[in-house]
């Protein structure tokens, strides 16, 4: 007699997506997330939280960063930031205590993506610009590290390492 394995219902742990309205995308069919239009920056398609503007630096949402459902507020999730200069790099971020790190290589359009850590949950978009402005320094410095390895390697003769 063969036992039959009770079906276990899946249901997906995910954030909501932010997506910015107002950005164009390349083709009718596909958010502009997914049809991103030639010249367009890398995440064209979720919005900059402009209320997190500082010092020319802001942080773009990916997933939704207010839980309305929850006490607790948003505890994880995914983003970008913006520098000065237009460029972004990724951002996954929670609630915790850690040293900013690498989770993919600076590549053409991009500075990276990074592991970055919250002080506080997010209930609101002050605890966002909190937030944003702590981990702002390891930012900066992240950036000009980056930016200075970038050029290090373009200076670099053909065949050299």
């Amino acid at each position: 007699m063969a036992l039959r394995r009770k079906r276990q219902s899946w249901v997906p742990r995910g954030k909501p997506l932010r997506l910015d309205a107002g950005a164009k995308s390349a083709s009718p069919k596909r958010p502009a997330f997914l049809a991103r239009p030639a010249g367009a920056p890398v995440y064209h398609g979720f919005p900059l939280i402009e209320e997190t503007r500082t010092e020319g630096w802001c942080f773009g949402a990916i997933t939704d960063f207010l839980s309305p459902d929850s006490e607790l507020g948003c505890t994880y999730g995914d983003g970008y930031v913006e520098a000065p200069d237009g460029t972004r790099a990724g951002l996954v971020w929670e609630v915790g205590q850690g040293e900013i790190q690498q989770i993919l290589p600076p590549e053409p359009g991009r500075w990276g993506v990074y592991a970055v850590w919250f002080s506080q949950p997010v209930r609101s978009v002050d605890d966002l610009l909190s937030n944003f402005r702590g981990i702002l320094p390891a930012l900066m410095e992240t950036y000009s590290l980056a930016k200075r390895e970038e050029g290090g390697a373009r200076s670099k003769p053909p065949g050299r390492a």
